[in-house]
């Protein structure tokens, strides 16, 4: 079974020598310094004209900047990702305008994210060899996988993370294929002590990556609490503070990746709630489990990989009473504490809330995709949909029956 047509980012570590390192180093502060002056030109031109500032105009006073003796380097490195900051910038006012995000930031200079994009007339790839522009030696990437038969990158992104690894992402169309599974169809409910169980009552166990590690990143933090401000020392307790939260986001991510792509390979339906993650981790005694649990990822991953691979994937409405409802007899229950694992209902079914939960999650999903019930104003989901759950709403009484007795 082939899916439709897709870009596909394929990421790889790199090793530069000395000289590209320098740089890269050099482009990566370029592109930050254009995109803050562009956003700053941007914003007084809006604040006391009201005037918006498209993309061209800020590409002409690149030009212009680049004439001024006080920023004659910036012709030092390559345009292509000086340009592509600006369109950046373009993107990002663009979605404000839409109220699809907020305004703009300044990119800061240790917290912002080091990173330069190149576009085709930048960079040569040759017998998988890559060259970027103003530089003379291929990068030393390390190949963990084939990039698709065929295709050749368009774009080229490099960037550089806390924990100073280099890492390159190229940018190729492909079309991700996947054998059609069984007319199967799964119900999904997230938790904290068993990462998410499924309707056919496994429970798949929470890694819980950084309670691992959890000793030595506060080994770590303590250090770098010790260490002069402006210091070298300093410098290097902060590296190794990233270098575990590194470690803690690596393995967090590919058990994500094995989990989401065997879930949608199994199966051709996925059924969602759709959790409010950043208003429970207000939750400050389980904030720290909700975070390290990653759900927010878990259904970003489960998006893309449906959208893909041809799945259909089912968002549930956050309200449902999943956990107190009866998967057997459809009585919901007044209450539901968080240490109730397990519960009897008067039918005489016995539960495991968090079965019982992903089960209902399951039926309610599929049922409203079975009628097409009305969808609520929720997250997009691309390729699948956003569905409402209805509870159990007894009959209205007729006019009769609600007139008082005599």
């Amino acid at each position: 079974m082939t899916a439709t047509h897709v870009k596909r980012a394929f990421k790889f570590r790199f090793y530069p020598t000395d000289a590209q390192a320098a740089e890269l180093s050099r482009t990566f502060g370029c592109v930050r310094l254009v995109y803050n002056k562009a956003l700053a030109a941007r914003t007084e031109a809006w604040t006391m004209r009201q005037e918006r500032v498209n993309y061209n105009a800020t590409s002409a006073m690149l030009t212009e900047w680049k004439k001024t003796e006080e920023l004659a380097f910036l012709t030092e490195v390559s345009s292509v990702p000086l340009q592509q900051a600006l369109r950046h910038l373009q993107g990002a006012f663009s979605n404000f305008w839409t109220k699809r995000a907020k305004y703009p930031t300044f990119k800061s200079k240790k917290k912002s994210r080091k990173s330069a994009e190149y576009t085709t007339s930048a960079f040569r790839y040759r017998d998988g060899k890559l060259t970027l522009a103003k530089m003379t030696d291929p990068l030393d990437i390390m190949w963990s996988r084939p990039l698709p038969e065929g295709r050749s990158p368009s774009t080229v992104t490099l960037s550089q993370d806390a924990a100073g690894r280099w890492f390159v992402s190229l940018l190729c169309d492909d079309r991700p294929s996947m054998p059609a599974p069984a007319n199967a169809a799964v119900g999904i409910d997230a938790g904290i002590t068993s990462l998410v169980t499924l309707s056919t009552g496994e429970k798949i166990t929470n890694p819980k990556h950084e309670r691992a590690d959890r000793e030595r990143l506060a080994r770590a933090q303590s250090e770098l609490a010790r260490k002069a401000k402006g210091s070298n020392n300093r410098a290097k307790a902060r590296r190794k503070v990233a270098r575990v939260h590194a470690k803690i986001a690596d393995r967090r991510r590919d058990f994500l990746h094995k989990l989401t792509t065997r879930l949608v390979r199994e199966n051709q339906t996925v059924v969602i709630e759709d959790l409010t993650v950043r208003n429970m981790l207000k939750n400050h005694t389980l904030a720290r489990a909700i975070s390290d649990a990653s759900w927010s990822e878990l259904r970003t991953m489960l998006e893309y990989k449906c959208a893909w691979y041809g799945r259909e994937l089912i968002t549930v409405d956050r309200w449902f009473p999943s956990s107190r409802l009866c998967s057997a007899c459809g009585v919901i229950r007044d209450k539901m504490p968080l240490n109730v694992r397990g519960w009897e209902c008067g039918c005489g079914a016995v539960h495991d809330r968090d079965v019982n939960a992903a089960r209902n999650i399951l039926a309610a999903g599929l049922a409203a995709a079975a009628c097409g019930d009305g969808v609520r104003p929720q997250r997009s989901t691309p390729g699948g949909r956003a569905s409402v759950k209805q509870e159990v709403v007894p009959p209205p009484r007729t006019r009769a029956a609600a007139q008082p007795r005599g």
